[in-house]
């Protein structure tokens, strides 16, 4: 969900030591003093990348108030980061024979022999041009009760549900397509997801603090807080989400996303051929000019990224292609609606990463008053509704086709505005309400509180109206 915070920033690499002094070190921690009080983060962890140096930092809590810190070895949710290493396992894939990047998945997954999208490419599964839609890929963001074969359910659900358009002919981001991905690697290695990547990537890496998500609870991971109200709150299911880990379940520190970044940027042979490093980095097709092999690409900037939303984490992963430079920042806490912003110090620190100077995020001051029309408009529905009973004589009395109209017209105008809160604008960020509601509980308690004072207060008026009449 919420790619769009994906235009955020940018980020490039190359490391081998890891290290706490780096002249650049005054300029991002000087950001953060300014840029952290005002998102009100409890904690974030972040590792720039420049000539094969690392500087790394963190500030803050693992949970508000425990007294825990984060450090630079705490794994944090990835988020969305982790399309990139199932792409990597794919092209692992693909080197070793049993992956062919431009076959259809129904040649390698027998749920999708005969489906609407048994022909889908591996290739446009990768560069999300498969025709599934943002929305058919978000439709649960946790696992069932006791659920070990999520991943195989979920694919199995896609399999049997048409793609919202042509396979090909556009591009629309969805995790339906990485889900589909990660089963593919389950059915070609032979082992599980979560496995594999820990086996392939992630331990030869050297990536010791990371690992997938399988579902239970890690008490050394910075836990996620979600918007509350003009606070924060932490999230209270702790566990981990198997069943989305291609699309989004990888945990990494900081310092292990350096290790991960340096290796996307060496030019060298390693896990995946250096050719086939640069195929990630690079657009897909013409139908998806922004976008590589799990990853976004700035044409302008000559970088790639990549952000993460979890619930309570907000991540972003960037790289240059032309300069040895690059970096990451992982933020334990969404962003709220104009107040504590954690977009800004994503933008801020991928744009010190790609060495320029961060942006002045502004003072949101749109969103907060959006913000705090919502938080008061079930009181001025409520007060509508004493209105309406302190002068109900003047109700009863309307007739004719105006009064008719003025009595109906608020009806059906809190019924449209209604399906606006709670469908249309979760539609709009491509998930369903209860997928919405685990990224902004405050925002979606406001939503449905303002349909249904609204709609009770266009009931309400007409049942007072119509009562009392002789």
């Amino acid at each position: 969900m919420w790619r769009y915070l994906a235009i955020l920033g940018l980020l490039c690499l190359t490391a081998a030591a890891l290290s706490q002094d780096d002249p650049q070190s005054g300029g991002i921690e000087t950001f953060l003093d300014r840029a952290a009080p005002a998102a009100a983060a409890p904690g974030l962890a972040y590792a720039l990348l420049e000539n094969g140096e690392v500087q790394l930092g963190e500030r803050g809590e693992r949970v508000a108030g425990s007294g825990l810190p984060v450090t630079e070895d705490t794994p944090f949710a990835l988020g969305s980061i982790s399309k990139s290493f199932t792409a990597l396992a794919i092209l692992q894939q693909v080197e070793a024979g049993r992956i062919e990047l431009d076959h259809g998945i129904g040649d390698y997954l027998d749920v999708f022999d005969g489906q609407p999208g048994g022909a889908i490419t591996i290739r446009q599964l990768l560069s999300h041009t498969s025709g599934y839609s943002t929305l058919q890929g978000n439709q649960s963001h946790t696992d069932g009760a006791g659920e070990t074969d999520g991943l195989a359910n979920r694919v199995r659900q896609l399999a049997m549900i048409a793609p919202a358009s042509e396979a090909g002919s556009q591009w629309q981001y969805s995790n339906a397509n990485y889900l589909i991905l990660g089963r593919l690697i389950e059915t070609v290695s032979g082992l599980e997801y979560g496995d594999y990547i820990e086996t392939r990537i992630l331990e030869p890496l050297g990536m010791e603090d990371s690992f997938v998500a399988d579902g239970e609870v890690h008490e050394a991971m910075a836990i996620g807080h979600t918007p509350w109200f003009g606070g924060r709150r932490p999230v209270a299911d702790r566990r981990t989400v198997r069943g989305m880990a291609p699309a989004g379940g990888v945990m990494a520190s900081a310092a292990d996303m350096a290790r991960y970044l340096a290796m996307m940027m060496n030019g060298e042979d390693d896990l995946i051929r250096a050719d086939h490093k640069a195929l990630m980095l690079s657009p897909a097709s013409a139908a998806s000019p922004h976008y590589g092999f799990g990853w976004f690409l700035d044409a302008e900037a000559d970088a790639a990224y990549h952000t993460g939303l979890t619930p309570g984490v907000e991540t972003i992963a960037v790289l240059s292609r032309s300069e040895p430079r690059g970096g990451v920042v992982l933020v334990n806490a969404n962003s709220g609606m104009g107040f504590g912003v954690t977009g800004d110090i994503l933008a801020g620190v991928a744009a010190l990463a790609l060495g320029d100077a961060p942006q002045n995020g502004g003072n949101h001051l749109g969103a907060k008053s959006l913000y705090i029309m919502l938080l008061v408009l079930p009181a001025l529905f409520l007060a509508g509704i004493a209105t309406a009973w302190v002068r109900r004589d003047g109700l009863r009395a309307k007739s004719g086709a105006f009064g008719a109209f003025s009595l109906f017209f608020p009806l059906v105008a809190t019924l449209a505005m209604a399906w606006v809160f709670v469908d249309l604008i979760p539609r709009l960020f491509g998930v369903p309400l209860a997928t919405f509601n685990l990224y902004q509980p405050d925002m979606t308690i406001l939503l449905i509180a303002g349909s249904v004072c609204g709609v009770g207060f266009a009931v309400f008026r007409l049942a007072v109206a119509y009562s009392g009449r002789r």
